[in-house]
């Protein structure tokens, strides 16, 4: 019987015999390997290709078909572990269905890029109050299992600290006095700091402080900026260490608006 399909068609060998199984409507589970060889042979003398790379693909393909066909002929071997029977045919099945299943995925994202000249995408009109609005700060997650007593604790060590580092005998010489630390100065200092380093220790922030007044406006400054949804702490396992982490995503900072903190 003439062979009327031509190469143009078929991608390669596996494509070749997908055809065969599907166009005879035969299960692939169950391949009648004497019928589809002699099909495959049929086509492969009616092949005229100068693709050398090519042409070796499909009679690879025709050396593992015959050799099927001649295991098919001879008793089956059985799995020495599950003593269950094994197919000659089993692993070509499972390169035709990996196939298939790429085939398919190919068409469907074929389909896709050309289907995609027809979208048509509408510009946005969000009112400006909607697109400004922010969600309100929850604070039961924003300090999750943290509370003052946790921080107190913290503040008292690193005051602790301070006391140590304090020589006795020559503080009692005399000091310069500073002028009061303003706390609308210091929450934008710690906010500074917290936009540098965008997650840090607690103990850290409180450390870098130089006296016991700063130690205790920082103190007050992290509080307020949580308060207003700036910062967040987590602490990841109990009596682990404290971390600050800025909310602001970086390269947006914002005017922080410490008018309604200072009123109140």
């Amino acid at each position: 019987m003439e062979i009327s399909y031509k190469l143009e068609r078929f991608e390669g060998p596996l494509d070749l015999l997908l055809y065969l199984i599907e166009r005879d409507r035969v299960d692939i589970y169950d391949i009648p390997i004497v019928s589809i060889t002699e099909q495959y042979l049929n086509y492969m003398n009616h092949l005229e290709t100068d693709d050398l790379d090519l042409m070796s693909e499909f009679i690879v393909m025709a050396t593992t078909l015959l050799d099927i066909k001649a295991r098919m002929l001879l008793p089956l071997e059985e799995d020495e572990e599950t003593n269950e029977v094994i197919d000659p045919r089993a692993e070509l099945v499972e390169r035709l269905l990996e196939y298939k299943k790429y085939k398919l995925m190919a068409n469907e994202l074929a389909g896709k890029y050309f289907d995609a000249e027809k979208i048509l995408y509408k510009s946005p009109t969000i009112p400006d109050e909607v697109e400004q609005y922010k969600e309100p700060v929850d604070l039961d997650e924003l300090f999750g299992d943290l509370n003052l007593h946790k921080l107190r604790q913290v503040f008292d060590r690193v005051m602790k600290q301070k006391d140590n580092r304090i020589d006795k005998v020559r503080s009692n010489f005399g000091t310069i006095k500073k002028e009061p630390v303003s706390l609308e100065a210091k929450i934008k200092d710690v906010m500074e700091y917290a936009r540098k380093h965008r997650k840090f220790t607690f103990r850290a922030l409180l450390e870098e402080q130089p006296t016991k007044l700063e130690v205790v406006v920082t103190f007050l400054s992290v509080l307020e900026l949580m308060k207003i949804g700036k910062i967040a702490l987590s602490q990841e396992e109990v009596f682990g260490e404290m971390q600050i982490e800025t909310l602001e995503e970086e390269g947006k900072e914002e005017t922080l608006d410490l008018s309604d903190i200072l009123d109140g």
